[in-house]
């Protein structure tokens, strides 16, 4: 119904935050991720323009109104109230935790620990999440299936494990954000054997951001 709202921020405390939007105060429920990103000035007197995307949530005991501070956060939202067993409730717990850029790095490398820690979320809710989303956080986002990566001389691969990791880092990677150049480029010179997915992540993640 809403895509998003935009109008003064007129309260905003942990979990909720009103806009003021044409004389209507809605209320939205808001993660510890969006209530970071509001705008420090919360004066009163001059309080600032936000814009809140929007969820509508109707179930027979209500209707609650999400608000995230970015696109990437609802998509993350819609993407995890999909998943069987995981409610709205569970799913604002989990980006409270975690930005949109570390839950899908949580999912694609399988970090159930990570994933378990948010409020509410045992170690299975937090597998079921990664058995459900990781397929579908790759196709949605990920580039072409790098395979091709054997033949690059400067990434160093000697068996057909490593090139799986390479491939499944390099879509780990675009799903961040990064390009696909970026990603090829920040792989270089690793040599993956012995290395668990999640090591090979974050050792193209440093060099990333030494850029």
């Amino acid at each position: 119904m809403f895509y998003y709202i935009s109008g003064k921020l007129a309260h905003l405390e942990s979990g909720v935050a009103v806009v003021d939007a044409g004389g209507v105060g809605y209320k939205l429920t808001i993660s510890g991720t969006t209530y970071d990103a509001m705008p420090p000035n919360r004066s009163v007197k001059e309080p600032p323009t936000v814009r809140l995307y929007t969820h509508m949530s109707v179930r027979e005991d209500g209707v609650e109104l999400f608000g995230f501070a970015s696109e990437t956060e609802l998509a993350s939202f819609k993407l995890l109230i999909t998943v069987s067993g995981v409610g709205p409730k569970a799913a604002m717990s989990i980006l409270s935790l975690l930005s949109p850029e570390k839950f899908a790095l949580a999912v694609c490398t399988e970090d159930k620990k990570t994933i378990a820690k948010a409020n509410g979320i045992g170690p299975k809710t937090a597998a079921r999440i990664i058995l459900e989303l990781k397929d579908k956080l790759m196709k949605e986002h990920a580039g072409e299936d790098l395979s091709s990566l054997a033949e690059t001389p400067a990434v160093a691969i000697t068996s057909g494990t490593a090139r799986g990791k390479l491939s499944e880092a390099t879509d780990a990677l675009i799903v961040l954000g990064y390009s696909k150049a970026e990603a090829l480029n920040a792989l270089k010179d690793l040599n993956v054997d012995g290395m668990e997915l999640e090591e090979i992540i974050r050792a193209s993640l440093k060099k990333l951001m030494k850029y």
